[in-house]
């Protein structure tokens, strides 16, 4: 990690951070666990740890791709600004996922801490040694490419053609999954604003707000508090959701 990295962390709010991978949480979650053990142990050399406060900045669109990141914890966000300084969050970032990894010389979106997190930064040269090195790297990490493909398309879908609730309910289901919450666990956390989540599903502020409260009086949902939802009604909202199929 150079001098000039290491400033730019402190000058947005990130600190660097000794790295353990053997005390890593999302370990068996990262494209990490691909590499063979003595790999793995190696990669602790060409990697640093950040701690970022929350909206901090990590990379703006734009910025040279010097580094790929792996969320260790906590949440980022994908973000674009339009022309006409619209603001469109393209996706959330959970632990155990990669972000930054692009043939593209440069940033295509800008990445934000969504609440206080961790990511392992790693170098682009490095990761391009290890995918011609480790075959299964290089298909643990095709694999997720393949996966956000989907994802992606599926946000098309949501965007072009379903109601706010639809949206909405599509958007609980998906952070669900993402999030590997099991069925019989009816809470989950909303780590991001309103804001984010009406940047993320093109609807203003009001709408998911009537959207939640729409779902709430429908008796799918409970929101004990603006960060976390109760789903009540597990079939109701996988039927709102699945007008995207």
């Amino acid at each position: 990690m150079t001098s000039q990295f290491t400033a730019r962390c402190r000058q947005h709010s990130r600190s660097v951070e000794p790295l353990d991978c053997a005390r890593c949480s999302v370990r068996d979650l990262a494209v990490c666990a691909a590499l063979p053990p003595p790999a793995a142990d190696a990669l602790e050399r060409h990697v640093t740890s950040l701690e970022l406060q929350a909206n901090a900045e990590l990379a703006r669109a734009g910025q040279p791709c010097r580094h790929a990141y792996s969320v260790t914890s906590g949440m980022l966000r994908l973000v674009r600004t339009l022309a006409d300084a619209r603001r469109q969050v393209v996706a959330f970032v959970l632990p155990g996922h990669f972000v930054g990894l692009s043939e593209h010389a440069v940033h295509r979106h800008g990445v934000e801490a969504v609440v206080p997190s961790r990511v392992c930064a790693f170098e682009i040269d490095g990761i391009r040694d290890l995918r011609e090195r480790f075959p299964a790297f290089e298909h643990t990490l095709l694999d997720r490419a393949c996966r956000e493909l989907d994802d992606a398309h599926d946000a098309m879908l949501l965007l072009a053609r379903l109601s706010p609730p639809e949206r909405l309910a599509s958007f609980l289901v998906r952070l669900r999954r993402q999030m590997s919450i099991p069925a019989h666990d009816p809470r989950m956390a909303l780590p991001m604003g309103r804001g984010d989540i009406a940047d993320h599903l093109g609807l203003t502020v009001e709408t998911v707000s009537r959207s939640f409260t729409r779902l709430r009086e429908q008796g799918v949902i409970a929101l004990p508090d603006p960060h976390h939802v109760e789903i009540l009604d597990p079939a109701a909202l996988h039927e709102l959701a699945s007008a995207l199929h």
